[in-house]
C-alpha cells in the first residue's frame, strides 16, 4: 500500500514570541489528521513551491510573497485590514478567523466595560483616592441608550447581549442590518442619529478607508454632552487628537480603550495618564487557542478534500 503523503501548511507569524509559540503547539496537533504545520523558517524551497494555503498572524509580507503558489492564508486574527493592505490586491485570498467563541467572548467584554461606565465605577475610584464618601443615582438599564457602531458578528453578539440585559440598544452599520431588540441604523445619516442618543458608544466596526477616523471630531461633536465610549475595534478609527480635545472640553466624560495606533501604547502616551481614560492592553477579546485551532483545522481539512475554500475577505471593502 502506497502511503499518501500529507501536505505541508506554512505557519507564519511576527506576533511575540509567547503568541507564536502557542501556536506552534496547538496547530501541528490540530491539524495532524490531514497535513504537517510547519513554521516558515524550517521549510524547504520544494515545500514552499509547493504550499497551497499558510496559516498566518501578523506575518511578514515579503516571506508570503516567497509562497509564490499561495491560494489563500488563514489568518488566525479577526482583524485582516494589515494583512489587506500588505499582500498584493491579486494576490492569495484571505481568510479571517471567525469563531463564535470569540463574539461570545466580546459581547461579555462589552457588557461588562458597559456596567462599568454605567455604574459610575471610574468616579467611584477617583473618589477613593481622595477618601470620599458619595453616592452617586443610579439609572436603570432602560433609562440608558448604548450606541453599538459596527454590526458583524460582534458587534450583533454585542448589541443582543445589552438588550438582553435591559438597555436600548441603537446600532450602526454601513449597509441596512436587521438585529432582533435593536434599533438599527445605517449609512451617514444613521451614523448621526445613533451618535446624538448614545450615553454610551461602543466602537466595533472594521478598520477600512472608510473607517479610518470615522470617529473623530465631527463624529464627537454629534454626540451628547458626556457621552461615554468603548472602543474595541481599532485605535485609528478613533484619532487620539480628537479624543483628547474631546475629554478636554467634557464632551467625551470617560473612555474605555482596548485599541490604539500604536500597541504597544507608547509610555510617553497621555492617555496612560489621563484621569478619564481606562487603558487595556488589547484583551477585551483574546484568541481562545482550542477553539481557534479547531476551525482552522475544519477549514483546511475540507479544502484538501474538495478544493473549496472558506469565504474571503473582500478586497475593495476591506472585510
Amino acid at each position: 500500500m502506497t502511503l499518501i503523503e500529507k501536505p505541508v501548511v506554512p505557519f507564519l507569524s511576527e506576533s511575540d514570541p509567547g503568541e507564536r509559540q502557542a501556536w506552534q503547539t496547538a496547530l501541528p496537533s490540530a491539524l495532524a489528521p490531514f497535513a504537517i504545520v510547519k513554521p516558515f523558517e524550517d521549510l524547504t524551497e520544494n515545500e514552499k513551491a509547493s504550499a497551497r494555503v499558510a496559516i498566518v498572524a501578523n506575518p511578514d509580507p515579503k516571506k508570503v510573497a516567497e509562497l509564490e503558489n499561495l491560494e489563500w492564508v488563514q489568518s488566525l486574527w479577526a482583524g485582516v485590514e494589515r494583512l489587506a493592505v500588505d499582500l498584493p490586491a491579486d494576490g492569495p485570498a484571505i481568510v479571517r478567523l471567525t469563531d463564535p467563541q470569540m463574539a461570545e467572548t466580546m459581547s461579555e467584554a462589552v457588557l461588562a466595560w458597559t456596567l462599568y461606565l454605567h455604574r459610575d465605577m471610574p468616579a467611584y475610584m477617583a473618589q477613593q483616592r481622595q477618601k470620599l464618601w458619595l453616592p452617586h443615582d443610579l439609572k436603570l438599564p432602560s433609562e440608558m441608550t448604548i450606541g453599538v457602531l459596527g454590526l458583524g458578528k460582534l458587534g450583533q453578539s454585542a448589541a443582543t447581549r445589552l438588550s438582553a440585559n435591559g438597555y436600548v440598544v441603537n446600532g450602526w452599520s454601513r449597509s441596512e442590518k436587521t438585529v432582533p431588540n435593536v434599533d438599527c441604523h445605517h449609512g451617514d445619516d444613521g451614523l448621526k442619529t445613533v451618535l446624538s442618543r448614545a450615553d454610551i458608544l461602543v466602537v466595533l466596526m472594521p478598520l477600512t478607508a472608510a473607517t479610518k477616523g470615522l470617529i473623530g471630531r465631527d463624529a464627537l461633536a454629534c454626540c451628547k454632552p458626556g457621552v461615554k465610549l468603548i472602543n474595541f475595534a481599532r485605535g485609528p478609527i478613533l484619532p487620539e487628537t480628537s479624543l483628547l480635545e474631546a475629554l478636554g472640553t467634557d464632551q467625551v466624560a470617560h473612555a474605555v480603550l482596548d485599541v490604539f495606533a500604536t500597541e504597544p501604547l507608547p509610555t510617553d502616551n497621555p492617555l496612560w495618564e489621563h484621569p478619564n481614560v481606562t487603558v487595556l492592553p488589547h484583551i477585551s477579546a483574546p484568541t481562545i487557542t482550542a477553539t481557534a485551532c479547531a476551525i482552522v483545522a475544519s477549514n483546511l481539512e475540507r479544502y484538501f478534500s474538495s478544493g473549496k475554500i472558506p469565504q474571503s475577505v473582500d478586497r475593495i471593502r476591506g472585510y
